[in-house]
């Protein structure tokens, strides 16, 4: 088992290498390490991420079969059942690292803005609930005097979903409160550019000495 610290740098570098094209094509198809992987599995990082067809986690992190566990859903948000998949992840394989990974211009928050804008009557009951999962983060920013333009409204609210998301896995679970306090667990926020290919951490980590 590698410590938070260590795996956060694993992805760090990972995402270097993908932004500085220099990812290797092997990482995701070696018959060898799928072979190893038929005994069991040691994830070295948890990734709830937005199921965003341009922001795959194992390639923009650069990482193969076995090294990342990886809950997606629309708007990276955070219900029962995503807590419960982080919950089996940290408990089972002893991982140490959960990344709540959002991305630039994210399609739920703008639903979520646009939906507080002009409600609609025909929205279908199963995509309100992931509007009304992004709705509190976002609506303080629309109650701000003045209101930002469109573009930093869009950023900030991204921004403010993935944070929600975070707090959410630390303080909504009595299992990962538990990991978090004894057993060195970290949970991150994180924004994937999509115009860079550049993951930014930027809630939560710890601030290096």
């Amino acid at each position: 088992m590698i410590t938070a610290l260590e795996a956060l740098g694993r992805l760090r570098q990972g995402n270097r290498r993908f932004v500085d094209h220099e990812a290797s094509p092997e990482s995701l198809n070696s018959p060898s390490r799928r072979l190893e992987l038929t005994q069991g599995q040691e994830p070295f990082a948890i990734v709830l991420g937005c199921s965003d067809s341009r922001v795959p986690a194992e390639i923009v992190f650069d990482q193969g079969l076995g090294d990342l566990f990886v809950i997606r859903v629309a708007g990276n948000i955070v219900a029962p059942s995503q807590v419960g998949s982080v919950e089996f992840a940290a408990e089972r394989f002893g991982t140490r690292l959960v990344v709540v990974l959002g991305h630039s211009n994210c399609g739920a928050v703008l639903a979520t803005l646009e939906e507080l804008g002009r409600p609609s009557k025909e929205q279908s009951r199963n995509l309100s609930a992931i509007v009304d999962r992004i709705r509190p983060s976002v609506e303080t920013l629309l109650g701000t005097d003045p209101v930002p333009d469109h573009e930093t409204l869009v950023h900030q609210a991204v921004r403010a979903n993935i944070r929600m998301s975070a707090n959410h896995l630390r303080h909504g679970s009595r299992v990962l409160e538990q990991l978090i306090q004894n057993e060195g667990l970290l949970v991150v926020g994180a924004e994937y550019s999509l115009e860079t290919g550049e993951v930014e951490f930027f809630d939560g980590v710890p601030v290096a000495p």
